[in-house]
């Protein structure tokens, strides 16, 4: 059949399976909306008040159900407004489409209104990009880049296309979409090093990163943790993966990782690090990390391995095919003394905060408590992101998404909208710092607009706190720049919005708000009043080694013997 380029774009939307794309429309991409209005009743477009917050939501909509996002933008400052989220999606390898528009073929690079080469400016931050001049390559073209956005290692891919060639027609076939191949790049001598590496540890260490939520290798590495008879702990991306209750999980390692983590890690003698990518926030000093170990890496893409430190064997392919096959020829181990230390760092360093004032770390506890685990918790970036990850035990993975490798301040919010429309049964969470909060709370208009039930919760201690933390532990006090304490109402602002609010100042207060704003099944913000010179503990300096790792008690000592 003949169809105009912008009906084969939804077209092809629909051969993918895309059922909600989030986005703004313009001059440009006005074709592709006419196109959509034909088809509300199959593709659902969610109006973000913001394009920034379009790439936000199609990331959330990705990580919540490994399908590809999908968001779309006009040209000129428009796509530009998608570069954060596409430059967020890439860090942290979300599968997501996303489609711009721009001048007519003509027109191009003669610095037309609203002409932007935003194939240029994305290409450092996607898998690829492509810009469409010809009708007749469209169809081709969208389906190459859900394939590449969904294979291997997942990422963002844009596709930009001249509004001309939205106008024009050619013919259209429908395809089914072609399954993507799982990868597979180690030799049968490669596993049986690993093996043999594998059966000689005595002390073993599991160290689970994103790549292990994307691969879906959630029971492969659970049965893998049982066979070794070893602790795990993960990364902020591989959250859930292991249950978070599992008598093995020690917690997050890293900057504000565990003591448990840190120190076991760094006392192992075999590191084995599943989809994981040894990001400087878990490694700290390179030169000193895991040091007395061996390094087995598991991993999908081969640029990561020997990248940030270097290892002993490795294994290439997708964890969770590569882990089966590794499970099959494992004979189980026995490391009863290793698991009996680790007991006791767990039992002499356990997570502790003032149980005597509101604080970010027991609204986890009683979201958690509340929710019997079950939210999906959304994060923006700071001391809120750390406490979430520390005091939410996570028992499923795809149910903490957060921006890990960018540290995008503003990114919860869309991404929790994403997240509800991709599982509407879910209770998603937004947990957000007053600052981060300022960037895009105009996304809460979106969710009244819809009437999308997310829980904003702001943990407001007037000040930007994780940058403060910093200035107190290492710029002598001097808060430049990073109070917050003025005249604005978040509750107000809220319900400006269209949104209800709840204002929580006591620690009786959130079990009862959490409840109420559930209850309500509509957009809820709870305002959360905590003091403004709390901080996360544990901590690392930045490019310290991961042994180095404080607390506040750690601090109240070297006072006292200063």
């Amino acid at each position: 059949m003949v169809l105009t380029g912008a009906q084969i774009v939804v077209e092809c939307l629909k051969e993918q399976g895309v059922d909600t794309v989030f986005g703004y429309p313009g001059g440009t991409i006005l074709n592709v909306y006419d196109a959509l209005y034909q088809h509300s009743s199959e593709i659902n477009h969610i109006l973000t008040s913001h394009e920034q917050g379009a790439a936000h939501a199609a990331d959330g909509y990705a990580r919540a159900t490994g399908k590809v996002g999908v968001c779309l933008a006009t040209s000129g400052p428009g796509a530009t407004n998608l570069v954060t989220g596409i430059a967020t999606a890439y860090m942290d390898s979300v599968p997501m489409v996303a489609i711009t528009c721009n001048v007519n073929l003509p027109l191009l690079g003669k610095d037309s209104f609203q002409e932007v080469d935003i194939a240029g400016i994305t290409m450092p931050i996607t898998k690829h990009n492509y810009i469409v001049k010809d009708v007749t390559i469209l169809a081709d073209t969208l389906r190459k880049a859900f394939m590449i956005a969904k294979s291997g290692r997942p990422g963002p891919v844009l596709v930009d296309i001249t509004k001309d060639v939205t106008a024009n027609s050619c013919e259209y076939g429908k395809e089914l979409p072609e399954k993507a191949e799982k990868t597979a790049r180690y030799t049968v001598e490669e596993m049986a090093e690993a093996v043999k590496l594998l059966e000689s540890a005595k002390k073993p260490f599991i160290y689970v990163g994103g790549g292990a939520v994307i691969s879906g290798a959630y029971k492969e590495v659970r049965d893998f943790a049982e066979l070794m008879d070893a602790p795990v702990c993960d990364t902020l991306m591989g959250k859930g993966v292991v249950d978070g209750h599992n008598e093995r999980y020690t917690g997050m390692i890293g900057m504000h990782g565990t003591k448990t983590s840190n120190f076991g890690v760094s006392e192992c003698d075999l590191l084995i690090a599943l989809g994981a990518r040894f990001s400087d926030r878990v490694v700290g000093n390179p030169q000193k990390f895991a040091a007395h170990a061996k390094v087995l890496h598991i991993d999908v893409d081969a640029a990561e391995i020997n990248k940030n430190i270097k290892t002993d064997v490795s294994l290439v392919g997708d964890l969770k095919e590569v882990l089966a096959k590794l499970n099959g020829r494992l004979v189980a181990q026995k490391h009863e003394e290793w698991m009996a230390h680790i007991a006791e760092l767990k039992n002499k360093y356990p997570l502790n905060y003032d149980e005597n004032v509101l604080s970010c770390p027991y609204i986890m506890e009683e979201i958690d408590r509340v929710t019997k685990g079950a939210a999906i918790i959304t994060t923006d970036v700071g001391q809120h992101q750390m406490w979430a990850a520390q005091y939410y035990r996570y028992s499923e993975p795809r149910t903490l998404l957060t921006s890990g490798g960018l540290g995008t301040m503003g990114y919860g919010l869309g991404a929790c909208i994403g997240a509800k429309m991709g599982q509407p049964d879910k209770i998603c969470i937004n947990i957000a710092g007053d600052g981060c909060f300022r960037m895009n709370m105009n996304e809460l208009a979106t969710a009244s607009r819809y009437n999308i039930p997310i829980i904003q919760v702001v943990i407001n201690n007037h000040v930007l706190g994780m940058v403060r933390q910093w200035q107190t532990l290492f710029y002598g006090k001097r808060y430049s720049q990073t109070i917050l304490d003025d005249g604005v109402d978040f509750c107000k602002v809220a319900e400006g919005l269209g949104c209800e609010a709840i204002l929580v100042t006591k620690k009786e207060e959130v079990a009862p708000a959490i409840e109420r704003a559930i209850a309500l099944k509509k957009p809820v913000l709870l305002n959360c009043i905590i003091p403004k010179d709390d901080k996360v503990f544990p901590m690392v300096p930045a490019g310290a080694p991961i042994s180095e790792a404080f607390d506040a008690g750690d601090l109240n000592t070297c006072e006292e013997n200063s």
